[in-house]
């Protein structure tokens, strides 16, 4: 590993440390209190995102049980490196969020099929219009939910309101301010030097405010602690009989990926509870198949995923990026481990060692440490580093996940169904405990196996 790749390494390790996360907070509200500022929480949104609809669902919630302003601006997500696969993405949020509203119980695309793009443009000149008066949060969210309740209807009626071309420079703007305070995606939210993405992360924000008082009225607000009820993953004691006649969870993993860390145990977890094996698919991190990941995007990913990690109880944070070297040694001794039946007990080593020990893969001493710590022949794992055989079954994991509609990691599956990113562990518990429950019905019909 390079000296540059180790210092980097160091850096990112102690900039998001919990503590520095203290301090930052800290400081940002000494500044807004010795300023007389209010506080201010700062949402980008896009019209054509189904992510910021749904965090807009919950916004007015937000503003009532908080002494907050709520700054909404118009905007889109950046695009070029920090949107691989742009089509694959947008698709795969569609299929998402449709997921999440039923879960959620938010109405989505209940008035019509699917969205009116016809009126995209039209919608959002008639936002832009009134960007500058009050009420244009309101607007916004109305707007979103037009769009994304499928209303064709009302959707062509608002979008006679427009003035042609006005939304261009409104967006352009509010893109450029969320460049420079330091994001690139849409469905943010910005309080006090901190991001919070969607629906998702809303929960980190509520319990920070909570933490600095400024909650208007006791108690929670029904809406927004029901996101985190939805979101719980509850696990069976011991594994329900119908579970036997189901697959494996495939996981697609990046020895590389902070995100793939933090889901490995669980998904794990999730195994164990219903009694199903893992199948471990590691590809090569986007970097290392010719895809650049800009700067800010990391910086944002580990800072989030260290958040995550405290969350989940996952040891993170004193990393040793392994991109390079480290990722080929790691996936040369994953075929080897797979060889002894110790494919789990290595890939978990090396998620904890690596990216919470600092161990660096990319040299003999660091995954002697790994490779001790699963039970491995040293010299049997040192002879399996010079082979490249690794490549081609990766080469097919990677086409394969392609294949199933997505771009990164982590992609979980069960059979046909597929979720991406580990904030989706507990929706593929939920599909699995619906797999079981279909299993025991079809079977009380005296079938012979489950469907």
């Amino acid at each position: 590993m390079s000296v540059r790749n180790k210092l980097r390494s160091k850096l990112l390790s102690a900039w998001i440390r919990p503590d520095v996360r203290r301090r930052s907070r800290d400081w940002h509200e000494a500044r807004r209190r010795l300023a007389g500022r209010p506080h201010v929480i700062t949402a980008f949104l896009q019209l054509d995102d189904p992510y910021s609809y749904l965090l807009a669902h919950y916004l007015p919630a937000l503003a009532d049980r908080y002494d907050v302003d709520l700054d909404v601006r118009l905007s889109e997500a950046l695009g070029g490196g920090y949107r691989p696969a742009p089509d694959m993405q947008a698709e795969y949020a569609l299929l998402d969020c449709t997921r999440l509203a039923a879960e959620l119980g938010v109405p989505f695309l209940d008035q019509g099929s699917a969205p009116p793009v016809e009126h995209r443009t039209g919608l959002l000149d008639a936002l832009a219009v009134r960007a500058a008066d009050d009420g244009f949060a309101e607007e916004v969210f109305d707007v979103l939910a037009i769009y994304w309740r499928g209303d064709a209807g009302t959707a062509a009626r608002r979008a006679e309101e427009g003035v042609p071309g006005v939304a261009a420079p409104v967006i352009a703007e509010s893109q450029q301010r969320l460049a420079r305070m330091g994001h690139y995606n849409s469905a943010m939210l910005h309080y006090g030097g901190e991001w919070y993405w969607g629906v998702d992360r809303l929960h980190y924000l509520v319990d920070r405010l909570d933490e600095l008082g400024v909650a208007r009225r006791e108690g929670d607000n029904a809406l927004l602690a029901s996101i985190g009820q939805v979101m719980h993953m509850d696990l069976p004691v011991r594994p329900p009989a119908a579970a036997s006649e189901l697959p494996p969870i495939e996981l697609f993993y990046s020895f590389r990926s902070p995100y793939s860390q933090i889901c490995l145990p669980r998904v794990y977890a999730l195994a164990d509870a219903f009694g199903l094996d893992v199948v471990v698919r590691p590809v090569l991190p986007m970097v290392m198949r010719g895809e650049p990941v800009p700067p800010k995007k990391v910086r944002y990913i580990v800072r989030d995923a260290m958040r995550e990690a405290e969350t989940q109880g996952v040891p993170f944070g004193n990393a040793m990026d392994p991109v390079g070297d480290g990722v080929d040694r790691c996936h040369a001794v994953f075929a080897y481990a797979g060889t002894e039946r110790r494919e789990r007990d290595f890939v978990l080593n090396a998620a904890e060692l690596i990216w919470a020990q600092a161990v660096d893969a990319s040299t003999d001493a660091g995954m002697r440490k790994i490779t001790a710590k699963t039970g491995l022949f040293w010299p049997e794992a040192k002879q399996a580093m010079e082979d490249d055989d690794w490549r081609e079954t990766e080469a097919e994991d990677r086409q394969l996940m392609f294949s199933l509609g997505s771009w990164g990691v982590p992609t979980m599956c069960i059979g046909d169904f597929v979720v991406w990113g580990q904030d989706r562990v507990w929706l593929l518990a939920r599909h699995i405990e619906e797999l079981c429950d279909t299993c025991l019905l079809y079977t009380s019909d005296a079938a012979d196996e489950c469907p």
